[in-house]
């Protein structure tokens, strides 16, 4: 029962085909493309790939691209399936205010981020962190509750951010350095820090909360970006959103049979 799993995110689409809707299946095929060439898939890297028999996505980037991948899928006789965020799935309790107004890809990473936890030892909190064009910091209980989380913009946004708001600034490529000592170093330097201080805050709040020192585990595009300036323990994680597909799949089908 072949499996494919696609995580739309702001700018890029992913994909992975497994053998099978369930964790630690092995994997057929994988690609990626920008969100401005999802037409092309049908012709290009999907064309070859052998006929998924079930499909599950989560997507941020709006219900149009999600119509244009269910548009290039059609060369397929498989169902669309998007995750949408609700109260409890496979294993985890959501604590949002309102649960389906919580990012799928939130979501998604957060059980698969619980799920490699337990697999690891016994339960532990945990701290969730998403590097891409937002950045994302969630929590998690021993008891595998979501407890809340923290949005900031990631490294492009707050650069154009100052940029478009600074007379005579532009944005530049630095370097990441304890001091910095011209423009280029100082906004580079404190767009990182500015994430690894909300990482460390969140990891003291979950400590404080469940008396016991989380996991830190991280993922996205830019996560690699992030790696040498972390000041507390972690995990990066490239693909952190397909093992939640394959768990909340896995979950799923269980259930229905």
């Amino acid at each position: 029962m072949t499996f494919l799993a696609i995580d739309i995110g702001n700018t890029r689409l992913k994909w992975a085909l497994h053998t099978a809707p369930h964790r630690d299946a092995p994997l057929l095929a994988q690609g990626a493309e920008f969100l401005e060439n999802i037409d092309r898939l049908a012709e290009g890297d999907w064309a070859g790939l052998a006929p998924p028999q079930r499909m599950l996505g989560c997507a941020v980037a709006g219900d149009a691209v999600k119509r244009r991948v269910e548009e290039q899928m059609e060369l397929w006789d498989v169902s669309a399936h998007w995750v949408v965020a609700s109260s409890a799935e496979a294993g985890l309790t959501n604590g949002y205010d309102y649960p389906a107004r919580l990012g799928s890809d939130r979501w998604v990473a957060m059980i698969g981020a619980w799920h490699r936890g337990l697999k690891q030892g016994a339960p532990r909190p945990l701290v969730v962190v998403m590097v891409g064009t937002a950045v994302t910091v969630d929590a998690i209980d021993t008891h595998g509750k979501f407890l809340g989380g923290l949005i900031l913009p990631g490294h492009g946004i707050m650069l154009r951010a100052l940029e478009s708001g600074t007379a005579g600034l532009h944005v530049p490529t630095g370097n990441v350095c304890e001091f910095p000592t011209n423009t280029s170093d100082a906004l580079t330097s404190g767009g990182t820090y500015a994430i690894a201080g909300a990482v460390e805050r969140m990891v003291q709040h979950v400590r404080q909360h469940c008396r016991m020192e989380p996991r830190c585990i991280m993922t996205g595009g830019a996560g690699w970006k992030m790696a040498p300036s972390m000041s507390v323990p972690f995990e990066l994680v490239d693909n952190l959103l397909f093992d939640g597909l394959l768990e909340i799949a896995s979950y799923r089908l269980a259930r229905a049979g």
